[in-house]
């Protein structure tokens, strides 16, 4: 994979993170701790799941060689996160310090073998197929969720990308 793969490849998370920040939007304040699903996690886990692990600490770990997650720390990092805007506003830092990353990331960085906390180490690009192919997984779980509380009748579909707030848009 070359930068330019990379920043195509990133450009169109960034439009599936914008649709992932509205249905966030959409789900009622409520339900952020609640399990409305038996055995699925809490929108709150979720978040914390998808922003932290899956975008932030993948692009992170590509970009140093080693991607760490501490997911012992995921419970914790949830009760700080009381309030349905803490959780929405920890999404945006995840994605932001995800973004810094990814515009460090060279090809060396894409071919180099990577160790990751799964028992096994890969070349960087796959790192970020990893990432596409969980953050989608967990998407439509939060999709669910929203869809049994009644908030995403008319959410933008994660490839609705005219519908990204500005700054998640196509880059120029």
């Amino acid at each position: 994979m070359t930068k330019q793969s990379l920043d195509q490849q990133w450009d169109q998370l960034r439009q599936k993170y914008s649709a992932y920040l509205q249905l966030l939007e959409a789900i009622p304040s409520d339900r952020y701790h609640s399990h409305l699903v038996p055995g699925m996690c809490t929108p709150a886990e979720l978040v914390v799941q998808m922003s932290a692990c899956i975008v932030k600490d993948i692009a992170q770990g590509v970009a140093k060689g080693e991607i760490k997650t501490d997911e012992t720390a995921e419970a914790r990092i949830v009760a700080d996160l009381g309030t349905k805007m803490a959780v929405i506003d920890y999404a945006r830092r995840c994605w932001s310090l995800a973004e810094d990353a990814v515009s460090t990331i060279g090809s060396e960085q894409l071919n180099a073998i990577v160790h990751t906390p799964w028992n096994t180490s890969v070349p960087g690009w796959v790192g970020f197929n990893i990432l596409n192919d969980e953050f989608l997984n967990h998407y439509g779980q939060l999709y669910t969720y929203a869809r049994l509380c009644g908030a995403a009748e008319e959410q933008p579909s994660v490839s609705g990308f005219t519908e990204s707030v500005p700054q998640y848009r196509f880059a120029d």
